[in-house]
């Protein structure tokens, strides 16, 4: 991999991990398109690699809520009032929301690495999901905050966001769609699908770092998978601001019709022989 291409693909890994239109499809398709080899190791850890930079960035624009919500949970471990604030519970429901995800992507790395990383998986779950969406802001009642969220609130979601271990379906759609269709209104589901990817996508980075490091020396180039990282850390923070203010105002259901449409031209590629699933 040349330096342009991880410019590329850092890019393209900062705009879409916070949208709801999946990160790791579109890296498989930028992948696909500049000849990688999407089912080789090397590339399949450097997509997971370059990641972090993109929570690197939430981790610096949510310093405030991060270092928040740290503080009381250290002050609750060893002091009994402390166990009384309300950012003391929260920082428990984000980690107990992590735990799943944690377990699936241990459970099933074979699968994830191989067999989803083709692009008709990316189709499928592009596809689907873009229902889940849909269905998610007709029925979510959307009358519950942040201070309303219970530990089967973070469980639901933890659970539904390894779905996301499927190409295509986004973590983020997966997660507020389901924190909306637990009825939480859709700037709190946001920051709950926030606070609980940084742990998960963190240790998902570090891990393919660690254990795939000479995959990725071989394959893409340690050089090309910083310059790719960083740059998903530049592009990423400005993407977050840009999401929250979006889910704000308008339905995540404005990113519907790009899903479907994205997902019929990858459709058509591989059914004219364009392009090949792996």
């Amino acid at each position: 991999m040349n330096f342009w291409e991880a410019l590329l693909l850092g890019v393209v890994e900062g705009i879409t991990e916070f949208l709801p239109v999946s990160s790791t499809g579109h890296l498989t398709i930028v992948e696909k398109l500049l000849g990688l080899r999407i089912d080789d190791a090397g590339v399949t850890a450097f997509t997971a690699v370059i990641q972090v930079g993109a929570i690197i960035a939430s981790i610096v624009y949510f310093r405030a809520d991060i270092v928040r919500l740290a503080g009381a949970w250290f002050r609750g471990l060893v002091n009994a009032g402390a166990r009384q604030e309300r950012d003391w519970k929260m920082a428990w429901l984000v980690i107990a929301g992590s735990i799943p995800i944690g377990i699936v992507g241990l459970l099933l790395s074979d699968l994830i690495t191989g067999p989803l990383r083709s692009l008709w998986f990316v189709v499928g779950g592009l596809l689907v999901w873009s229902v889940v969406m849909v269905l998610a802001e007709r029925l979510g009642r959307q009358d519950r905050s942040e201070s309303d969220l219970t530990l089967v609130d973070a469980l639901v979601v933890g659970v539904v966001q390894c779905l996301a271990l499927v190409p295509g379906v986004s973590r983020s759609g997966a997660t507020i769609s389901a924190g909306l269709l637990r009825g939480l209104d859709r700037v709190s589901a946001t920051r709950l699908a926030f606070f609980l990817a940084i742990p998960a996508l963190t240790a998902a980075g570090v891990y393919e770092a660690v254990g795939s490091a000479d995959d990725i020396a071989t394959s893409v180039g340690w050089g090309p998978t910083a310059v790719a990282t960083v740059v998903s850390f530049v592009v990423g923070f400005a993407s977050i601001a840009w999401l929250l203010r979006i889910v704000a105002k308008f339905p995540i259901t404005v990113f519907v019709g790009y899903r479907v449409v994205l997902a019929v031209v990858i459709a058509v590629l591989l059914l004219t022989g364009v392009v090949s699933a792996t």
